[in-house]
């Protein structure tokens, strides 16, 4: 499933992670990096061109709640075969009257990665980060590096336990 590339202890590889990434992974038990084409760092893409099933592919995604004129941001870790239930779940759990996609610029300022990198290793310490339940139950999931060229593979209860992580049930 992912025998084609090339996975090492992500800690020895810290060229290959966004600065906040590298930062923080020494921190997620269990985590390897592997180089990839930069050019197929989209899931679908990444999938086909590596022969990773998209049930053990996870998706970050930048979500901006608002309330009272008060934007504050958290992630949301999907399986890529699901979506986030941004406009159900994730709303009413961050208690925001709406919720929606973070713009591209805005998530890759605040998170210091790149758009198609994004992953929940390093993140600011006030955003929550919601993980869907089948990826914390996941033996292991392939998520971003933090930049286009990367990936990590991660045990899904290590995404469980990073720090501000809640499990929910999160996917459509």
């Amino acid at each position: 499933m992912t025998d084609r590339l090339d996975w090492i202890p992500a800690t020895e590889r810290p060229d290959l992670l966004a600065e906040p990434v590298a930062a923080a992974i020494a921190d997620v038990p269990g985590a390897r990096v592997a180089e990839i084409d930069p050019e197929l760092a989209d899931t679908a893409a990444f999938c086909e061109r590596y022969g990773v099933g998209m049930e053990i592919s996870a998706n970050c995604v930048v979500v901006a709640a608002k309330r009272g004129g008060e934007v504050s941001y958290a992630a949301c870790m999907v399986l890529a075969t699901g979506r986030a239930d941004v406009n159900g779940v994730v709303r009413k759990h961050l208690g925001a009257r709406k919720a929606s996609f973070a713009p591209m610029a805005d998530a890759t300022d605040l998170t210091g990665m790149e758009y198609g990198g994004i992953t929940p290793v390093g993140l600011p310490a006030d955003w929550p980060i919601l993980v869907d339940a089948a990826v914390a139950e996941a033996d292991e999931v392939v998520i971003g590096g933090g930049v286009r060229g990367s990936k990590l593979l991660v045990p899904g209860k290590s995404l469980a336990a990073l720090p501000g992580a809640e499990v929910l049930p999160l996917a459509q």
